[in-house]
């Protein structure tokens, strides 16, 4: 009877080890999962000094963090609550299993747990949360495999790396920095608690919706942890009486949206899992220049408005005349308000990086970026390069220019009737005869267009090509940037002036680096279109037209602003286009439907107010700024009509009435 007993259990038992066997081959290539773990990670952006700017991850914000970089105090606490003999089972705990199951039979239904931390693993990466008796075997079979692929070590990094710890929030660093905006290094003995109390109930105990309990399941933790005596009595008592602080935040924390986009649209062709892969960002962007940025455009913005809400209230009282289009009929002046916007960027001069960005007065109002992705007309702001090409071609700041008007006569091309094109002066007025500079000091329209024709028509839109312009009309309308050009290539054209006649392009991005410590640096790409003496020439005119001319109210006590209105025909866009001796900002508004602004809405006017702030505040920021520009050494001065005049072996002054002192003669 004993043989058959024996040979039925010895059955039984190759049976159900048969059956393990070939449950665990069905199931054995999951462990992959495990062995080569691959989780989704967030990609971080930071500012120039390592602040973060914002967080983008697909499905699953998570943050990696490696054993050796993990507190023991996080380690014992874990280990306390969830799974005291981590360290010394095989991937499953015997005694807990017995204890769950008397629990079970006696409630007659599954509601005790018995899982090991290693299980718990198993469960969340390769197994569902199902309390089914074939998913417990599986777990097992898989837990007691791991165990002998990997230490414990890597089981509960993965761990601690893998779980979800709500609101959220997967992975505990990802936690520590989202709910106390700590490193894991930072946290206290309460914090710990109930981070790693979250686990088991992660909505439940999320602390920005149910803090008191999180603190009760915290506590349970600290009681366990003084029970086994792996804390003193001090640090209990510390410990159960405190209440951190605990931040309820947005996941991405986006503080520049305008700037995340254009980063992204950058990089999507190079950087396929760039919302997956784990990527730390470093931009150019100084946060601190970009909340000054945003208040500037706003300033300007709220004035504009309130000059409108003015011309309404006088328009009412029929003080001021009525404003008409060209066929007659009367403007609506509340026409703009909604459509209304700005953008600002700002780099250095020297290298080309973006200290800000801000593609719109409001993100959530519209996301569309002006800086890249708005096509202009850049107005007067066009005029220092005309000028600069003039003067490289040997005139000079003092050279005589005729202010006068003159009446044009063309053909279009769809038809042979002649048109005239008279342009005349933003003030309606003529000088006659006035020097290079003063035309550019005061914006003439008519001066420029007198010079153009003098040099010719052909070697200007040669000039402008080499300063990087693009798609321009071949005809005197050039003149006057008749053509569509973006904030940001605009910007890059400028930095030949700001930057002594080598241009840069902007750039947003300092460094990339991979999940595996790989650096990728990008650097500053630059190009010389002229020297440095003769740039110098247009930057000193741009400074005077700060002075005392068309961009007076750009103009910023203690610190010396080169730079250039630009207002386009009927008012549609109004430019700032400027730079101190190191940091270079263009500003630009307009209606986005390029319908017409009010005709009091100037380049100087209604841009120059938001380049001001941002440099007055950023000063106060960084005090230590370069205040003056410096003047090459090729640079000479005169004294020119009892006005001192600056000149170069190539844009030469003429000779009458000039006193050059000696030591700034030069041998022609």
């Amino acid at each position: 009877m004993l043989k058959y007993i024996f040979v039925f259990f010895a059955v039984v038992t190759i049976g159900v080890m048969g059956w393990l066997l070939y449950l665990y081959s069905n199931i054995r290539f999951e462990l992959d999962k495990v062995v080569d773990y691959n989780p989704k990670l967030t990609t971080q952006f930071f500012d120039k000094d390592g602040r973060l700017i914002s967080n983008l991850f697909y499905q699953e914000h998570r943050l990696y963090v490696k054993y050796e970089d993990i507190p023991a105090r996080v380690i014992e606490a874990l280990v306390a609550i969830e799974d005291t003999q981590f360290f010394e089972h095989n991937g499953i705990n015997p005694d807990a299993i017995s204890r769950a199951i008397i629990k079970d039979i006696k409630a007659g239904a599954l509601v005790e747990g018995a899982s090991t931390l290693t299980q718990q693993l198993i469960k969340t990466l390769v197994l569902s949360r199902e309390k089914k008796l074939i998913r417990k075997i599986k777990e097992a079979l898989l837990s007691l495999r791991i165990e002998t692929l990997l230490t414990k070590e890597e089981i509960l990094e993965r761990y601690l790396n893998q779980v979800y710890f709500g609101h959220g929030y997967y992975g505990i660093k990802t936690a520590a920095l989202g709910y106390f905006k700590k490193e894991l290094y930072e946290l206290n003995l309460k914090e710990i608690a109930i981070l790693v109390g979250l686990p088991r109930a992660p909505s439940f105990y999320d602390p920005t919706r149910n803090l008191q309990f999180a603190l009760a399941r915290a506590n349970q933790v600290i009681s366990r942890m003084n029970t086994l005596g792996w804390i003193n009595q001090e640090e209990y008592s510390e410990a159960m009486k405190y209440t951190p602080n605990v931040y309820d935040e947005t996941l991405t924390q986006n503080k520049a949206p305008y700037i995340i986009d254009y980063v992204l649209k950058e990089l999507s062709n190079e950087i396929k899992d760039i919302k997956t892969g784990g990527y730390k960002i470093y931009l150019t962007v100084d946060l601190d220049a970009q909340e000054i940025a945003k208040e500037g455009l706003k300033f300007a913005y709220n004035q504009i408005l309130s000059r409108d809400k003015y011309f309404q209230e006088l328009n009412k009282k029929n003080k001021i005349e009525k404003e008409y289009d060209e066929e007659g009929n009367e403007l609506d002046p509340n026409r703009y308000i909604n459509k209304l916007n700005g953008s600002l960027i700002s780099i250095e001069n020297k290298t080309g990086k973006i200290l800000a960005l801000v593609g719109g007065i409001d993100y959530k109002t519209s996301s569309f970026n002006r800086v890249i992705q708005s096509k202009r007309q850049p107005g007067s702001a066009i005029k220092p390069f005309i000028y600069q090409a003039a003067l490289d071609l040997g005139y000079s700041p003092a050279t005589q220019l005729a202010d006068i008007s003159r009446t044009y006569e063309f053909e279009t091309n769809d038809s042979e009737e002649k048109k005239f094109w008279q342009p005349k002066n933003y003030s309606g007025k003529y000088k006659g005869l006035l020097s290079l500079r003063e035309a550019l000091v005061h914006s003439r329209n008519l001066a420029t267009i007198n010079l153009v024709t003098d040099i010719g028509i052909d070697v200007v839109y040669d000039s402008l090509k080499t300063y990087g312009f693009k798609d321009m009309p071949l005809d005197l309308s050039i003149t006057l940037g008749s053509f569509v050009i973006s904030p940001l290539d605009l910007s890059q054209a400028y930095s030949i002036i700001s930057n002594d006649g080598e241009e840069v392009k902007p750039y947003i991005i300092n460094s990339i680096i991979n999940k595996n410590g790989t650096v990728i640096n990008f650097e500053a790409q630059k190009r010389y279109v002229t020297s440095p003496e003769q740039a110098f020439l247009v930057k000193d005119i741009l400074h005077d037209a700060v002075d005392r001319g068309t961009g007076r109210r750009a103009k910023v006590k203690n610190l010396e602003i080169a730079g250039k209105t630009g207002t386009t025909n009927n008012n549609v866009d109004a430019w700032f286009c400027g730079f101190s001796p190191t940091i270079q900002t263009v500003v630009w508004f307009g209606q986005d439907d390029n319908t017409p602004m009010r005709k009091t809405e100037t380049g100087g006017r209604t841009a120059g107010p938001a380049f001001a702030y941002f440099y007055e505040k950023y000063l106060k920021l960084h005090p230590e700024l370069k205040r003056e520009f410096d003047m090459p050494e090729g640079v000479r001065t005169s004294i020119l009509n009892g006005q001192k005049e600056y000149f170069t072996t190539t844009s030469k002054l003429p000779t009458d009435e000039i006193n050059i002192p000696k030591e700034n003669q030069i041998q022609f």
